[in-house]
């Protein structure tokens, strides 16, 4: 009767999704359907939903659900004992290790562990977490710094290839079409396409 009785119960837990405009691979929808599909393979529900849909993940601010999450579980509004997230990326391309470390620690304190579901990190093992999670959120951040280089090495290319890189021409200014020769065909008037 026992283990019948802890088969039916179902573990309590929150998803936490993000997606940044440029990741369309990871859309909010998806992340939900394979977060959801976790949930049913391992025993629980999942009681409550945080989603920071075009939000980066290089920090905390401007991620209103995110706080709030933290905050949910800090003052105890919502009694879950873990937070379903994708990816560590998920959670955050934090910066710095540190900062990434505090949001994990405050939830952690609070009895609720963070699950990474598509990483495949050993639950019964914390000693190999304690040594992966740092890695994978070292790798998360990475990836938006080398992105970020490269954007603006992009920006620079095209600088000095005389394209100019912004909103409106500033006054004075006018845009110029050119072939694929480098050669004028035409002045742009405000509002025109190529």
């Amino acid at each position: 009767m026992g283990d019948e009785s802890q088969k039916n119960h179902k573990i309590r837990v929150a998803q936490y999704l993000r997606m940044s405009t440029d990741h369309q691979q990871f859309s909010i929808d998806n992340q939900a359907l394979y977060l959801k599909k976790y949930a049913e393979d391992h025993n629980m529900v999942i009681v409550e939903t945080y989603d920071d849909e075009g939000k980066s993940g290089v920090s905390a601010s401007g991620r209103k659900n995110f706080n709030r999450l933290i905050e949910d579980v800090v003052t105890g509004r919502v009694k879950i004992e873990a937070v379903l997230v994708y990816d560590v990326s998920r959670f955050g391309r934090w910066q710095d290790n540190d900062e990434a470390g505090h949001y994990s620690y405050l939830l952690k304190y609070h009895g609720v562990r963070i699950i990474y579901c598509a990483e495949n990190l050993p639950d019964e093992s914390p000693e190999i977490q304690m040594l992966t999670l740092p890695a994978l959120r070292y790798a998360a951040g990475a990836f938006s710094r080398n992105l970020s280089v490269k954007v603006f090495a992009g920006h620079v290319n095209l600088v000095k290839r005389g394209y100019y890189q912004g909103g409106i021409p500033g006054y004075g200014l006018r845009r110029k079409l050119i072939d694929n020769n480098n050669r004028p065909k035409m002045i742009l008037c405000p509002g025109e396409r190529k």
